[in-house]
């Protein structure tokens, strides 16, 4: 992802802003869904630890709202006690 979104911003002679955003555990419904108990109960030991869904919006609200000569290439969001 990260060559495609690099060869786009430079094809484009800086008319295109490419944004890479990598979440780190975010609170979703993903893990209800989750039917094997042993990976059910893993993930949601790690998603205890995980932020809210308002936090990677933010972030995409921050890297739109740079002044055109501007590209926020790449954001990692994660909890701040998350290791993984």
């Amino acid at each position: 992802m990260r060559a495609i979104s690099e060869g786009l911003r430079l094809e484009s002679n800086g008319e295109i802003r490419s944004t890479n955003i990598s979440p780190g555990a975010v609170a979703t419904e993903l893990t209800t869904t989750i039917t094997d108990k042993d990976t059910a109960a893993g993930i949601n030991q790690l998603y205890a630890i995980a932020i809210d869904a308002d936090a990677i919006a933010r972030a995409i609200a921050y890297a739109i709202e740079q002044p055109g000569d501007v590209d926020v290439n790449e954001m990692i969001i994660r909890p701040t006690r998350q290791e993984l």
